[in-house]
């Protein structure tokens, strides 16, 4: 028996005291991610990170070290996300010299922008998945859980994920 289940890199880039978002607006409304996607076939975790990050953000990075795992089950979350098992790993990253982030010619769909959103203003916005406590966290130096099973949503907040 196989197991699908997807494997995602994305970057955790603060300057200034501001966070590098993607802007996202479908069916579940306007929403922010970490830059970063899906790892390809053949290519590697980190290679995968460059690539998604340049895609969404047209910025060339440096990558750090892994901050965070995020565990996403499907049934556990009203598979608000699809209905793919994925493990997101979050690393610390930097921009690379002269890098400055952007909106790509040809985004996703769903795409936006790309924001920097103050550290300050972080947990008024819909970051998804929700994680600003731990982002917060880890840029305050305090203790955080490495590893995160996200939690199920709550009835009134899944029927806004559940397609319509």
């Amino acid at each position: 028996m196989t197991y699908p289940i997807r494997i995602g890199a994305r970057a955790l880039i603060i300057e200034h005291e501001s966070i590098l978002l993607i802007e996202c607006d479908d069916e579940t409304g306007l929403h922010y991610n970490l830059p970063g996607g899906g790892v390809e076939s053949g290519e590697s975790v980190i290679e995968a990170l460059k690539r998604e990050v340049y895609e969404e953000a047209m910025a060339e990075i440096e990558v750090g070290p892994l901050v965070l795992v995020i565990d996403y089950e499907p049934t556990r979350n009203a598979h608000w996300a699809g209905s793919v098992p994925t493990l997101s790993l979050i690393f610390d990253c930097r921009l690379s010299k002269n890098s400055e982030p952007q909106m790509p010619e040809d985004p996703d769909s769903n795409q936006t922008a790309v924001k920097w959103i103050s550290l300050s203003d972080l947990p008024s916005v819909e970051l998804l998945p929700h994680i600003t406590d731990r982002i917060l966290g880890y840029v305050r130096g305090q203790a955080v859980e490495r590893v995160f099973l996200e939690e199920p949503i709550a009835p009134d907040r899944a029927r806004k994920y559940l397609p319509r």
